[in-house]
């Protein structure tokens, strides 16, 4: 009696960048047949994938392609257009999360709204009108706030990109008028003075099987993440739960498939929601190397309807550090000097060009202390750089 071989299942990735190369690492132990479409073939996904289709995300054609290829869609990024996203769903194509869940995470004033419905805790916030009201607005909204106050694009920012804290009229004016120019709009928000920032993720299946990750603390510099402890140090046990079930809450409200990280504020009354991704997130590199299941595997079973792997940490703590391009582009030569100094450091590499100031790739460390796991991640990072 002859075997017959169960083709592999599947998964589009929509978007070529780091996120979608470690979702190919992870694919491979699973035996998914990960596909990638990017727009260039130098594409960090699409130096490592076998299966890259090349094409603009926001043409129907190009992407309704790629769909009878895969059995289910997924995403690298938030940016594919809603009407290219329902155009996808209305081929039959099975995309996870739908569009009527990235809406939230692709409009800042979408989430706003929906997250007060929710009763979810956020800062205090308010849309700013397009034209000559702008800015008695904002300035109505300073005077009960106080400046300085924070202006975010509520389409297309990311990594710090879409977001100004103006600390009077003169700089929110500017703000202003530079995204009338775009037509972009705006939203005000209060700058809240938090004890620091954390993060939480959660993966949820189709079938409503929700796994919730440790609550971490992100050291966020110049709108950019730079290091990530987990879990959070010091977190209490109840802050840690309520953030926790936050996250699963706004996860099954807003029919999120897949992984969701929910970025916080840690404030003396408790957490507020920052910002919400629908993917994996840096804030879950660390899983990668300090949990049983990271981030980009829990992802695609998630999105595949497979029974979700466990959360749990591998060790009392694990920090990442992100490696960003310095004046140098020759990072393999400093890779002995950092692996002969601690074995023990794992180090991620995203096939990026090396320019100044950008994610070229993380190193994780795990251990028992977080601040000897921190010094450990921060000189690895920076002798990565360049900079020792």
């Amino acid at each position: 009696m002859s075997e017959r071989n169960q083709p592999a299942p599947s998964v589009g990735i929509i978007g070529g960048g780091q996120l979608a190369r470690m979702a190919q690492q992870a694919a491979i132990p699973l035996g998914v047949d990960l596909r990638v479409f990017a727009k260039s073939g130098t594409e960090s996904a699409a130096l490592v994938s076998a299966g890259v289709r090349l094409g603009d995300e926001r043409s129907v054609g190009d992407l309704t392609d790629f769909a009878k290829t895969c059995d289910v869609l997924t995403f690298d990024h938030e940016h594919v257009p809603q009407p290219v996203l329902r155009a996808l769903v209305d081929s039959g194509a099975a995309v996870r999360p739908g569009p009527d869940a990235l809406r939230y995470a692709q409009d800042k004033l979408l989430m706003r709204r929906r997250a007060e419905e929710l009763g979810a805790p956020c800062p205090r916030w308010r849309e700013l009108p397009a034209g000559p009201d702008a800015a008695a607005e904002l300035a109505a909204f300073a005077a009960e706030t106080g400046w300085p106050v924070v202006l975010k694009a509520a389409r297309g920012g990311y990594d710090g990109k879409g977001v100004w804290v103006a600390d009077g009229p003169d700089s929110a004016a500017e703000v202003i008028r530079g995204a009338a120019a775009a037509d972009v709009p705006l939203l005000v928000e209060e700058r809240v003075g938090f004890t620091r920032e954390l993060a939480v993720q959660v993966a949820r299946s189709p079938y409503g099987q929700v796994a919730a990750y440790p609550v971490v603390e992100t050291v966020q510099r110049d709108g950019i993440c730079h290091e990530v402890l987990a879990p959070a140090p010091g977190l209490d046990d109840d802050t840690a739960v309520a953030a926790q079930r936050l996250a699963i809450d706004i996860a099954h409200e807003l029919d999120v498939v897949g992984m969701l990280a929910v970025e916080l504020f840690e404030t003396p009354g408790g957490v507020l929601v920052n910002e919400l991704a629908m993917r994996p997130h840096n804030s879950g590199h660390w899983s990668m190397d300090g949990a049983v299941t990271g981030q980009f595997e829990q992802h695609l079973r998630a999105v595949l309807d497979l029974p979700l792997g466990s959360p749990r940490t591998t060790a009392p703590a694990t920090v990442m550090a992100n490696v960003l391009g310095g004046t140098d582009p020759d990072v393999f030569s400093r890779y002995i000097h950092v692996m002969a100094k601690d074995p023990e450091l794992k180090v991620h590499f995203y096939g990026k060009e090396v320019r100044p100031g950008r994610k070229i790739g993380h190193v994780t460390v795990s251990g028992d202390d977080h601040r000897d796991l921190l010094a450990r991640a921060r000189d690895a990072a920076a002798y990565l750089k360049g900079d020792l």
